[in-house]
């Protein structure tokens, strides 16, 4: 199988993962987005474990929504104390 940016596939040792998305190739491997959630680099050499998958069977995960902290107050100065 040709591996492309963009092709849907399935590992055969991990149909757990679900599909996943091709995104990024290299000369030694292929990063691909899984409907699990994660991305995972698959060696060239372990290509023949993936086998092309329907479009539609690829889910991409839901993007987590980052929460973001309100802006902290500034800090009064703390008035010294002086010793007598």
């Amino acid at each position: 199988m040709v591996i492309k940016i963009g092709n849907i596939v399935s590992h055969t040792g991990a149909l757990e993962w679900g599909a996943g998305k091709v995104m990024e190739i290299t000369a030694s491997s292929a990063m691909i987005q899984f409907s699990d959630g994660k991305n995972r680099k698959i060696a060239v050499s372990h290509f023949t474990t993936l086998q092309p998958a329907a479009p539609n069977s690829f889910l991409p995960p839901p993007e987590v929504l980052v929460e973001t902290k309100g802006a902290r107050a500034a800090k009064s100065p703390r008035a010294s104390k002086k010793k007598l």
